[in-house]
């Protein structure tokens, strides 16, 4: 056997290995198990044909190399917290026009009691590392078109942006360097996530996420650091359904101080019959026992984070072919910042929030923006939260701006920052003299 044939046969016996792990993890589950061990194979194949030519020596120097230079959420701003209703400290940062500070205030330390990862470095020496405006983010031009579009006499609303479960405020990192400076916005973390604290009820037992708690830490964050003014609401995924949730329970806050929305890559329910790229037949089976079988798996956080870095590999994997549409097209800096986003959540988080989505339902809810310039947003190949869940909302908002954008995944606002980007800076113009009508009619 000579060196190449060797190398691939390592190659797929490590692969087939990780596999049999991770359909071991699930075997107790039935065909949940052979579903995840389904899904597994799939990341493996890809592992197994990079292996027969990039070293593992090679693949760590590269995700560190990765880690220490790239620029991806360095952008820091002025930090600030919100008490949620159970004492749970809300993180979260606010970017003022004109200013275009780095590493603000206290540097942008984790907020007291925060377990859930310490996030991304802050720009050195205070200032923005000007590789935090990478080429191909669109920034210059749409940065322009605003700051003409809102002139000196708009009434500029402040943009709030509310990440998507298993990422931070660092998600937002291209629309936040296309806007900063130019209008206010506030970028804030969902509780268990990034430097927001663990959430109090989750840690005694006594409160179990829902959505509709999540849209109350966004009414705190809100009334916290946007106490007065015209809001723009921008949410993904589960930041989307967060402000499903307080248009449901705040409908008279929403009608009078929310300017805009735009709802990214997100679902208004219907989550329980999402096939993930699962064959039909275990598509129920999993649905009904990953609960359970997270749960387990979080009781054993420890055992289960010593066995996800020994795999670090296959996970990548498995967050490219959920993350993007079209991930050999993908900046290998931003794929291996969604990895670290996302390998940053503990298994016990990801196990406490995932029930609440098979019974997220706000279709109603939904409605309470139809008077709103509103954008609906969704990747065609996004397997999380499939294109068809955003057409949903957009048939309960007609006068939305709706986009598919072809060949992109769940994190289409990395995977396609210009577009987003451009689509933002739009509904911007439109919330803003949708506000600038409102004042004069009041007036």
């Amino acid at each position: 056997m000579n060196d190449g044939q060797d190398a691939a046969a390592k190659a797929l016996e490590t692969a087939a290995d990780s596999v049999g792990n991770w359909a071991r993890a699930g075997r107790n589950a039935g065909i949940a198990g052979a579903a995840i061990g389904v899904i597994a194979a799939g990341a493996a194949a890809g592992v197994a044909i990079e292996r027969l030519t990039v070293g593992r020596g090679m693949r760590r120097r590269a995700r560190l190399a990765l880690d220490a230079e790239g620029p991806y959420g360095t952008l820091r701003g002025t930090p600030g917290a919100a008490i949620a209703e159970d004492g749970t400290e809300l993180y979260y940062e606010v970017d003022e026009p004109g200013e275009l500070t780095g590493a603000a205030g206290n540097g942008g330390k984790p907020a007291k009691n925060a377990k859930n990862g310490k996030g991304a470095k802050g720009a050195k020496n205070g200032k923005d590392d000007a590789r935090a405006l990478p080429a191909g983010a669109g920034t210059q031009g749409v940065r322009k078109r605003l700051l003409t579009a809102l002139g000196r006499r708009a009434v500029a609303p402040t943009v709030v942006f509310s990440h998507g479960y298993c990422l931070t405020q660092d998600s937002w990192h291209f629309q936040r360097a296309a806007l900063r400076g130019i209008v206010r916005t506030v970028h804030w973390d969902q509780r268990s996530h990034g430097r927001s604290a663990r959430g109090h009820g989750q840690i005694d037992g006594t409160d179990p996420v829902t959505i509709d708690l999540l849209g109350r830490d966004l009414k705190a964050v809100l009334d916290a650091a946007v106490p007065e003014g015209p809001i723009v609401l921008v949410g993904h995924s589960m930041g989307g359904m967060t402000v499903m949730a307080l248009a449901d329970q705040f409908p008279e806050f929403v009608a009078e101080r929310v300017a805009g929305v735009a709802l990214i890559g997100t679902s208004a329910g219907r989550l329980s019959e999402v096939s993930y790229g699962l064959p039909s037949m275990g598509v129920k089976a999993f649905h009904a026992l990953a609960p359970g079988l997270l749960k387990a798996l979080g009781s054993q956080s420890e055992i289960v984070e010593r066995g996800r870095r020994a795999t670090a590999d296959l996970f990548a994997g498995l967050i490219k072919r959920y993350s993007f549409g079209t991930p050999e097209e993908v900046d290998p800096g931003v794929a291996r910042f969604a990895e670290r986003l996302i390998e940053a959540t503990t298994i016990d988080v990801v196990a406490e929030f995932y029930p609440a989505f098979a019974v997220h339902d706000k279709t109603e809810a939904v409605v309470s923006y139809d008077a709103k310039p509103a954008l609906v947003l969704a990747g065609e190949r996004d397997l999380i939260t499939p294109a068809d869940h955003s057409r949903t909302i957009a048939e309960l908002l007609p006068h939305a701006e709706h986009l598919e954008v072809p060949g992109a995944g769940h994190l289409v606002m990395l995977e396609r920052p210009e577009l987003v980007n451009d689509q933002l800076v739009s509904l911007v113009e439109r919330a803003s003299a949708a506000a600038r009508g409102s004042r004069s009619a009041r007036a």
